[in-house]
């Protein structure tokens, strides 16, 4: 379990966060720093082809305005697939949205002002700690077990002793540990926090990539209050340029929808429909079996190059789903001057310390494994393994 501060902090990640995320796409640099799925993982020639098919069938509607909660057409496939993951939604429940991440801002917005405190993941995903930042609110860091996501002690805890005004938590296949809270874990988290009347903003943009044979539950699934303002999008399972994303934000759906209206008005028609005519047919569960075997050998394999090349008393996690690892160094090592030293070498990486509002877990990182395995990702790896044995001797 990790072991944060668990006090309001300021979150200041923006300068090292940009010198980090302005790092170009090159077809040179291993792609092992930013979670993007790779091209020929997504099925971007049925989307294209759906796109031309939608845009002269529905030419005059394609080119119009959505309305703000978005196509009725989407929203119904997305109340339908949500079923999977035990929430029984209809499409007049959801709103569409630029992304996930825009999905969290509003309901952010929804529920706070600027100052107050939020608590999240430690680690956690920088996207929420910089859309926090950017708010102008505090976080609050929980400790997190690298298998059954937030300790819900040390959350009961700061409920105790702070004014905690929502959570943000990646209960699915958590980003950067990939850890996956087990339902009974989910029912008692939403129960603690309706006593409370605490919003819980779940991002649950890796349920879908499951290595087991069921989809792990939502915390959405045991809502009876209409608190859990559930967040997703298709960014990392099918088209992360489209930024279709969504949010069931329950009893704060008025105030989302004033939001999204007067920030983005609407979510762009033509890639609405194009995603609802994917997902309506046997498309999506086809493409997402494809996904999954090809990510979850990677995380295998890569997990058994880490055990070979890395220095001796590293960790790596194991998740069950997702597409990330991190991975724990001792404590010597810098994960930044590891960054650093691998970018020379055409490797991208995620330093530990995004993760954090204060800047912790300095020598871990994170790696995408959203890729098909190959001998480039392995040398990679063994560059990265030589790289951070030289960081942890020279500090010996």
């Amino acid at each position: 379990v990790t072991s944060p501060a668990s006090i309001p902090t300021d979150v200041s990640l923006s300068e090292i966060a940009a010198r980090i995320l302005s790092l170009p796409s090159a077809r040179n640099i291993v792609p092992y720093g930013a979670v993007n799925p790779a091209p020929e993982l997504l099925p971007i020639k049925k989307l294209n082809r759906i796109l031309a098919s939608v845009s002269t069938r529905s030419n005059s509607v394609a080119n119009a305005y959505s309305p703000s909660s978005g196509m009725d057409e989407l929203r119904r496939q997305i109340a339908r697939r949500l079923f999977e993951s035990g929430v029984n939604a209809v499409s007049g429940d959801v709103i569409v949205t630029c992304g996930a991440t825009e999905a969290i801002n509003l309901c952010l917005r929804a529920v706070t002002s600027p100052g107050d405190a939020v608590a999240v993941e430690s680690p956690t995903y920088f996207g929420i700690l910089q859309t926090i930042e950017s708010l102008g609110l505090r976080a609050i860091e929980i400790p997190t077990h690298p298998r059954e996501g937030v300790c819900l002690d040390a959350l009961e805890k700061s409920l105790e002793q702070h004014q905690i005004k929502a959570c943000v938590f990646v209960l699915n296949f958590s980003n950067p540990l990939g850890s996956l809270m087990p339902d009974e874990k989910k029912q008692k988290l939403v129960t603690m926090l309706a006593k409370a009347e605490i919003p819980l903003i779940e991002d649950d943009i890796y349920g879908d990539l499951h290595f087991g044979a069921a989809r792990p539950k939502a915390a959405k699934a045991f809502d009876s209050e209409g608190l859990v303002m559930l967040c997703s999008s298709v960014s990392k399972t099918i088209a992360p340029g489209y930024r279709i994303g969504w949010t069931l934000p329950g009893k704060f759906k008025p105030q989302i929808e004033l939001l999204k209206r007067t920030t983005t008005l609407a979510t762009p028609t033509l890639l609405q429909l194009a995603i609802a005519e994917f997902l309506e047919s046997d498309r999506y569960s086809r493409h997402l079996s494809a996904m999954r075997r090809t990510v979850a050998e990677h995380i295998e394999r890569a997990s058994a190059a880490i055990a070979d090349y890395f220095p001796k008393n590293t960790k790596v996690t194991r998740p069950a789903g997702g597409c990330v690892l991190w991975v724990e160094l001792p404590k010597s090592a810098d994960a930044l001057a590891l960054y650093d030293k691998a970018l020379i070498k055409g490797i991208s990486i995620s330093p530990g310390l995004l993760f954090s509002s204060d800047e912790q877990y300095r020598h871990c990182f994170r790696l995408n494994c959203g890729h098909p395995w190959s001998n480039r990702m392995e040398e990679a790896l063994k560059t990265l393994g030589k790289i951070a044995a030289k960081l942890v001797s020279d500090f010996d």
